[in-house]
């Protein structure tokens, strides 16, 4: 569960195999929308996340799911009153959530990442631009050396900074330099552990942004490489950002949920490759909820069984 969708996904995963998805289903919740000015989420957000996590639930019953591993991310995580909205999921759903910790996140995104890259891809960074928080990680292990979590998401920082459509010059600029001094601490770690062999980026921002400046749809498959670079990044800003969100959702590969939220996320990505030095960032399939299904697996499982993953898409 993340700052824009509830996702479903039901896996067929064993150990000693690659997680296989079976079927695929996601809600819009855009939870940013219901926060009110302390932070907390209203009533009517609660209200929607109980009712879509009722519907998962009975989807996943439906399926014959043998396991459910409900998890809640940034969103969830950083809300005042998070612990009352878990209460009220759990009383009205059965269902309790695990809220991970940012940290969390991004170890578990950076296993999925070394999962899919293997060994031989050395010392790996990665990036993952969610709706809520910005994941940064780097090792050169299954376990990473250093990772953060920073709160800079695409969704977060559209609703605290740009209040007009399109978003004013003025905003841009303020919003580029506050996210360029947010990062200044993680990047200089990040960077004390050596140049990593590949610089990569997960989560649909990532995605979306490699597909407008050129990446193959999603319809060519995950074993396509698909990469951004630091020039066409910039360039696609410079260009989107004087567009309205109506006028973004047009843009293949630009959903009408994610097109407020892009420029931010563009914005997020832009100042993170140019502080970690990185020109191009190579867009990796599996992220978060890979990870979590693959350290479940580690755990130990009966082959063949079908495991259910849902969660809030970053």
């Amino acid at each position: 569960m993340g700052s824009n969708t509830v996702h479903l996904v039901a896996v067929d995963a064993q150990q000693g195999g690659r997680p296989t998805p079976m079927s695929d289903w996601k809600t819009t919740l855009k939870l940013v929308g219901y926060l009110d000015k302390k932070g907390a989420i209203t009533a009517a957000g609660v209200d929607k996340l109980v009712a879509s996590v009722a519907e998962a639930a009975a989807l996943a019953q439906q399926l014959g799911c043998e396991e459910l591993m409900p998890f809640a991310t940034s969103a969830v995580r950083s809300a005042t009153n998070s612990e009352e909205v878990l209460a009220e999921v759990s009383k009205h759903t059965g269902v309790n959530l695990e809220v991970l910790s940012g940290r969390d996140e991004a170890r578990l995104t950076f296993l999925a990442v070394r999962r899919w890259y293997g060994w031989s891809a050395g010392r790996i960074i990665n990036l993952d631009i969610g709706g809520g928080s910005l994941e940064m990680s780097t090792g050169e292990n299954e376990n990473p050396d250093a990772a953060f979590s920073l709160d800079l998401g695409a969704a977060r920082l559209t609703h605290n900074w740009f209040d007009t459509d399109p978003p004013e010059r003025k905003k841009i600029n303020l919003l580029r330099d506050f996210i360029d001094a947010e990062l200044v601490e993680s990047a200089k770690t990040l960077k004390a552990y050596g140049e990593a062999r590949l610089a990569v980026g997960t989560s649909k921002t990532c995605r979306t942004l490699g597909r407008l400046t050129g990446a193959a749809p999603s319809s060519a498959g995950p074993f396509v490489k698909r990469e951004l670079s630091a020039p066409g990044l910039r360039q696609l800003i410079a260009f989107i950002s004087r567009m309205t969100a109506a006028d973004r959702a047009e843009l293949e590969g630009v959903s009408a949920n994610r097109s407020q939220q892009i420029v931010a996320g563009a914005l997020v990505a832009e100042a993170a490759m140019r502080a970690l030095g990185i020109e191009h960032l190579e867009i990796c399939p599996w992220a978060l909820r890979e990870g979590v299904i693959l350290r479940r697996i580690e755990q130990g499982i009966v082959p063949k069984e079908t495991l259910l993953v849902e969660k809030w898409e970053r």
